[in-house]
């Protein structure tokens, strides 16, 4: 029986908002890749691979609501957010052509996709990830206390 009182609390609606995040990430890549016609490079696939399936692990532990989905969904964000400032600091010139993984293919320093002059797909895969971590572990420390 379910009671006006059974309403979801900050945990759930933050894990919420992390798979919408991971979710419209994973539809805007899509989108640009099979849609668009932009072939992604060597970094941007392996952002897919943590990317893709937290949309998956995500929606799990929302129904019913495990606050456990944490551990399984935190390693893959961070993974996922240490390869897309890697991929922007590429971008950025930051990293040496010995040390670029891109050599064959679609090379990981050009830029497909430039909005408003700044707004690349490393920086948009930087955000994401971030805002993801940033939900997980306020989700984390709000459940420990």
């Amino acid at each position: 029986m379910s009671t006006l009182n059974d309403s979801p609390g900050p945990g759930w609606t933050l894990i919420f908002l992390a798979w919408l995040l991971a979710t419209a990430s994973t539809l805007g890549a899509l989108f640009l890749g099979e849609i668009m016609g932009y072939t992604p490079c060597l970094l941007c696939w392996y952002q897919r691979i943590c990317m893709f399936p937290l949309v998956l692990v995500l929606a799990a532990g929302l129904f019913p609501f495990d606050p456990k989905v944490i551990r399984y969904a935190l390693p893959l964000a961070l993974s996922g957010w240490l390869l897309a400032v890697y991929h922007l600091a590429l971008v950025g010139g930051l990293i040496p052509e010995n040390l670029q993984p891109c050599r064959q293919g679609v090379p990981c320093s050009d830029l497909q996709v430039v909005w408003f002059g700044f707004i690349n797909i490393p920086l948009l895969s930087v955000l994401a990830f971030s805002f993801i971590v940033a939900m997980l572990l306020a989700t984390h420390f709000k459940g420990s206390k």
